[in-house]
């Protein structure tokens, strides 16, 4: 009996040793996490913004977490497809514009709604935290990294808009349904195009013009397809668009505990300020490029602004209604968001 106890205890030892051993494997080997967005390599997010994280990830991890890269649709789909690619586990990780799928993320529109929002580091603290707190439910299937916004929308048009009537009649590219119904307040005719399709658009002549940031111009070479940029009195963009930088739910559950606190440790609302400082410093690049080219640039006035807010003011009305009949308190959202927009400012 003494014999078999001290064999028994023997095995148990071993037995034990060979596990701790293999979770110290387990605990130190590299996992590897795609990451893939829509968008060349040079333009801000990916340059100032997805690179950056992935190195703090990875040198927070000890090496142990390699984040691989592949921009502008390298892996194949297309740009709506970026969030269900993240959700179904085709890539680990993904970055893209919730407005690509419209009538997904209801709550999250607001954001969109006309001069609600300016700057984009702010402004993107306030939209992380807002759907933090009203809207979490429509990220469930994924892991939120980060929420955020671009900085203050404007025209970019092959004709100079003086005024409300000089829109008129052209067809304009409108990223999401929210802009693409201004478009129609406003007298536009509104053409619904991902960023990436901007640029043949504009060659071709399909669209007269775009509704997008300075940040993402240089990348898609609107300062050389258009002439003339048109911006807003005051700090409010006539738009925004909202994005996403979400993980597959099962990449991040297979991680070491360890290694879910290198994701979370830089999830959240500051890295939601990343992205909207890395957009904020492509606008003034964008707007550099554009003033060395010769462009005309306008702003226009308080006054005309205003007839401007008054005309788009009815999208505002459409979307509360809108909502209202799938049971969301829209006035209620609206509120929450300009109330998250001033707190962040």
């Amino acid at each position: 009996m003494p014999s078999m106890n001290r064999r028994h205890a023997l095995l148990t030892l071993g037995a034990t040793a060979a596990s701790v051993a293999s979770g110290t494997v387990a605990a130190q080997q590299t996992v590897t996490l795609r990451l893939h967005q829509f968008l060349p390599p040079q333009a801000p997010i990916p340059s100032r913004a997805l690179v950056p994280w992935a190195r703090k990830v990875e040198a927070e991890s000890g090496g142990r977490l390699k984040i691989q890269l592949f921009h502008a649709m390298q892996m194949g789909g297309t740009p709506p497809q970026l969030f269900d690619q993240a959700k179904d586990g085709v890539v680990d990780l993904a970055w893209t514009v919730l407005g690509y799928t419209p009538g997904r993320f209801n709550k999250a529109e607001v954001f969109e709604l006309p001069f609600m929002c300016g700057g984009a580091e702010s402004s993107s603290r306030a939209f992380h935290a807002y759907i933090e707190k009203n809207a979490a439910d429509e990220f469930r299937s994924v892991k939120m990294l980060a929420a955020h916004t671009h900085g203050p929308g404007l025209f970019h048009t092959k004709q100079p808009i003086a005024g409300l009537e000089s829109l008129r009649g052209m067809k304009i590219r409108g990223g999401s349904r929210i802009i693409n119904n201004m478009l129609v307040k406003l007298g536009a005719t509104p053409v619904g195009l991902p960023v990436p399709a901007v640029t043949e658009a504009l060659s071709k002549g399909v669209i007269d013009g775009a509704t997008i940031p300075w940040e993402v111009a240089p990348s898609i070479k609107i300062t050389e397809l258009v002439k003339n940029h048109t911006s807003f009195a005051g700090k409010d963009g006539l738009f925004t668009q909202t994005f996403a930088f979400v993980m597959n739910r099962g990449s991040y559950e297979k991680l070491p505990d360890d290694l879910k606190k290198v994701i979370d440790a830089n999830a959240g609302i500051e890295a939601a300020a990343l992205f909207g400082k890395a957009m904020d410093e492509g606008d003034k690049i964008g707007l550099e490029l554009a003033t060395k080219a010769g462009n005309r640039i306008v702003a226009l006035d308080a006054a005309e602004t205003q007839r401007w807010r008054r005309t788009a003011s009815a999208v505002e009305s459409d979307w509360i209604k809108e909502v209202k009949a799938k049971g969301i308190d829209g006035a209620k959202l609206v509120a929450e968001a300009r109330a998250a927009i001033a707190q962040h400012a």
